[in-house]
């Protein structure tokens, strides 16, 4: 018998129990879905925003965490989520789905509207506590999210990426993408990364502790 190699050592480390929904975010509700910041709820209490590429797993990656099949919308066009989405976890906080970048098949005026309602949102909420950032883990650091990182950085918003879809790869190499990530983010002092997939669940306790932080109930 040949002798194991340490990839396939890694892919054989067993797994701990996963939670599979959480008491706070599974109660997630639809609240509105606006084309500018001044439409939406008032700039109060706790928010955390998810952006990223059109094609990251946005949606999906909300609805796991959320521990709902429907309450973000996914779709096989990338960019169908054009407003400020927000959803109630209870009277003073939120999670908003903010519009996807660089890759929605849209007109360029309505790219350019997209873009700057996305800038007042995180520049100007107040009650903005952080941002998750999905990365697809097999094409992770683009040119626009490295602008997103440094733009962030500027306004000492904190980050959490979310490198998705790893169940697309084997574990050596997601995780491998994951080092090449944070090896990226070191100069950084307010943002972190981890694996996740929307599909296995791989990853949703630990964005939960995130969530958790951010918002305060830890």
């Amino acid at each position: 018998m040949l002798p194991l190699t340490t990839e396939h050592k890694l892919n054989m480390k067993p797994r701990k129990p996963r939670k599979q929904s959480h008491p706070i975010y599974q109660q997630a509700e639809f609240i509105c879905s606006v084309p500018k910041m001044s439409g939406g709820p008032l700039d109060t209490g706790y928010e955390i925003a998810f952006a990223g590429r059109s094609n990251a797993g946005k949606s999906s990656a909300i609805n796991r965490i959320t521990h709902q099949t429907g309450l973000a919308r996914t779709s096989k066009t990338p960019g169908r989520t054009q407003h400020l989405v927000f959803f109630k976890l209870d009277e003073t906080h939120r999670l908003v789905d903010l519009p996807g970048y660089g890759f929605a098949k849209v007109p360029g005026h309505m790219r350019q509207n997209w873009g700057q309602n996305m800038a007042q949102y995180i520049e100007n909420r107040l009650a903005l506590k952080g941002i998750i950032l999905l990365m697809d883990i097999r094409h992770a650091m683009t040119d626009l999210d490295q602008q997103m990182l440094n733009w962030c950085d500027s306004l000492q918003r904190p980050v959490h990426i979310l490198l998705t879809k790893a169940d697309k790869l084997k574990f050596g190499a997601a995780k491998a993408s994951l080092l090449k990530v944070q090896k990226m983010i070191g100069s950084y002092t307010r943002v972190s990364a981890q694996m996740f997939s929307s599909k296995s669940g791989d990853g949703l306790e630990e964005v939960w502790k995130i969530l958790d932080a951010w918002n305060e109930y830890i």
